[in-house]
C-alpha cells in the first residue's frame, strides 16, 4: 500500500507563491510516476502536472505552464509542486497522486492523497 500526504497549502495573495509537498510512505515508490491534480468548487478534478518515475517531467496543464514546476527529491520520497505567480483561478483543493503507469497517472491514478487547500485572493 502507498500512502500520500500533502502539505503546504494555504491562503496567498494573487501574484504570490506556494510550494506543496507530497510525502510518501509504505511501499517503495521509486519507480512510480507522481502527479498533482486539483479540484475547484463546482468543477471536476483536473490534472495539473506529472513526473515520470525517472524524474522526467511528463506534462503540465496549459493554464499553469511557466508558473508551476513539479519536482522530486533525490530519495524519491517527496514530490513538490512549486507554484508561482498564483492567480485566483488557481484556488482549489490540490491532490497528490501516484501510479506505476505514466499514462494512467494522467487519467486514473491508483493512489491519492487527502488533498490540501490552496486559496488565492485577488
Amino acid at each position: 500500500q502507498v500512502q500520500l500526504v500533502e502539505s503546504g497549502g494555504g491562503l496567498v495573495q494573487a501574484g504570490g507563491s506556494l510550494r506543496l509537498s507530497c510525502a510518501t510512505s509504505g511501499r517503495t515508490i521509486s519507480n512510480y510516476a507522481m502527479g498533482w491534480f486539483r479540484q475547484a468548487p463546482g468543477k471536476e478534478r483536473e490534472f495539473v502536472a506529472g513526473l515520470s518515475w525517472t524524474g522526467a517531467q511528463l506534462d503540465y496543464t496549459d493554464s499553469v505552464k511557466g508558473r508551476f514546476t513539479i519536482s522530486r527529491d533525490n530519495a524519491k520520497t517527496t514530490t513538490y509542486l512549486q507554484m508561482n505567480s498564483l492567480k485566483p483561478e488557481d484556488t482549489a483543493v490540490y491532490y497528490c497522486a501516484a501510479d506505476t503507469s505514466n499514462r494512467r497517472l494522467r487519467t486514473s491514478p491508483n493512489y491519492w492523497g487527502q488533498g490540501t487547500q490552496v486559496t488565492v485572493s485577488s
